[in-house]
């Protein structure tokens, strides 16, 4: 293995004192003094894994929890797996590096398998298998596959998936430690798991298809949320509804000018077959509202718009309980998850008319015009009870690299969990 210490000196090697990494015959040191020490971590995790390495012990001091795990995120790959022997630290800190790793290897493990490989119900199989392997009995769950989701008012998911040959699936999860079958749903976990994106009639063009097997990172995100969640010891029942399908063309497929009438009533008439995730959504929503869970948590690779705001280091996170919001984003700083509340307010709600229903699902225009991620969380805010519970959406900006960049490996990031997990805590 090589042995990585770090070093708070700026260097002294033939590369200059901005050098991030030296060598030695005794292995590595990182030198992460400077600005934002936990991103040069990071990075020089980076340089090490794109060089080489895949066996690495951390040693010596000033390991911390916070600057081992900037350098797993840095170290980890896209497509295989690395060895990494953490430094010595509290019992209790070395327990939850592991239970995080898991979760985030989980997360790599199912956003970044072709699209041919995780299809919806290997999605929600995946997930069951997961999180039944951390709780055990504590877990059962519900599949609807196929046209048993319009026997249950699921029109969001079916209509979605219905032109691909592998059928749309909503999986609902449930975790109870409780032992009591009428111990009531503290919080309920909404995932998009739209295991591939085309577009639909709303075609994408190649470059921006090509990369849509990320599509379910909402789904992937939450199951591995709350998975990480169980880990820490979570012992309240919680609710999982994952809201799975592929995205594609057909003759049976649904078009521009449809409208779809959701269980709550509301009405919605379809003007971008490419607004796919938040049709299925709603229905997610819906069946959360249904709980009564005084939390409702939805994530979901929802919109373009959220990345221009943020960009791809944060997540964008959207609410009406401001209190909630503000929170959120606490948390996220405390597990170095960045997040951002952007702009919601009922009256965004107005932001998509249409004039054959409630709602359109976007706007007939490039990105869903103007706010268009705001326009997006308010659609499915329409499909929460606001009034009797919590909800907040995860936009989730920073959860897939298109390209390797300078802090991370192509692919999923895992970027949401710890934070997610935190909100749940």
């Amino acid at each position: 293995m090589l042995r990585i210490t770090l070093s708070a000196e700026p260097s002294t090697g033939a590369w200059g004192e901005k050098a991030l990494l030296a060598y030695s015959e005794a292995g590595a040191a990182i030198h992460f003094a400077g600005d934002y020490p936990l991103r040069r971590i990071q990075q020089a995790a980076r340089q090490l894994q794109s060089q080489g390495a895949a066996q690495v012990s951390l040693e010596g001091e000033g390991w911390s929890y916070e600057r081992q795990w900037a350098f797993y995120c840095g170290f980890a790959a896209t497509m295989k797996s690395v060895e990494l022997k953490w430094a010595s630290i509290d019992e209790d800190e070395l327990e939850l590096l592991n239970a995080r790793r898991r979760s985030a290897d989980w997360v790599r493990l199912v956003v970044n398998a072709t699209p041919e490989d995780m299809y919806p119900e290997k999605l929600a199989n995946d997930a069951i298998e997961y999180l039944s392997t951390i709780a055990g009995d504590h877990i059962s769950h519900e599949l609807l596959v196929g046209d048993k989701l319009l026997e249950h008012g699921w029109i969001g998911t079916h209509s979605v998936g219905r032109a691909s040959s592998r059928s749309p699936v909503m999986l609902t999860l449930d975790y109870n430690p409780t032992g009591d079958d009428d111990a009531p749903v503290t919080a309920c976990l909404v995932g998009k798991g739209i295991t591939f994106d085309s577009g639909g009639y709303s075609l994408k063009s190649s470059a921006g298809m090509v990369t849509m097997k990320c599509d379910m990172g909402g789904a992937a995100t939450v199951t591995a949320a709350l998975g990480y969640a169980i880990e820490q010891g979570l012992r309240q029942r919680v609710k999982l509804i994952l809201c799975c399908a592929e995205n594609m063309v057909a003759g049976n497929a649904y078009k521009l000018g449809d409208v779809l009438t959701y269980k709550n009533g509301v009405t919605v008439e379809v003007v971008n077959t490419d607004a796919e995730g938040r049709l299925v959504l709603a229905d997610g929503l819906i069946a959360a509202s249904e709980t009564q869970a005084p939390l409702i948590i939805d994530a979901a690779t929802l919109t373009g718009a959220a990345m221009m705001a943020v960009g791809t280091d944060y997540n964008a996170l959207f609410g009406l309980d401001k209190a909630l919001l503000l929170k959120a984003q606490q948390l996220s700083e405390l597990v170095n998850e960045p997040a951002w509340p952007l702009p919601l307010e009922k009256w965004h709600q107005a932001n998509c008319p249409s004039y054959y229903a409630d709602t359109a699902n976007s706007r007939a225009q490039k990105g869903g015009g103007m706010g268009g991620a705001s326009n997006a969380a308010a659609f499915l805010s329409r499909f929460v009870d606001t009034e009797a519970t919590s909800w907040i959406h995860f936009d989730l900006a920073s959860c897939f690299k298109d390209s390797a960049d300078s802090r991370w490996a192509a692919g999923a990031t895992g970027l949401g969990v710890a934070n997610i997990a935190a909100l749940l805590l």
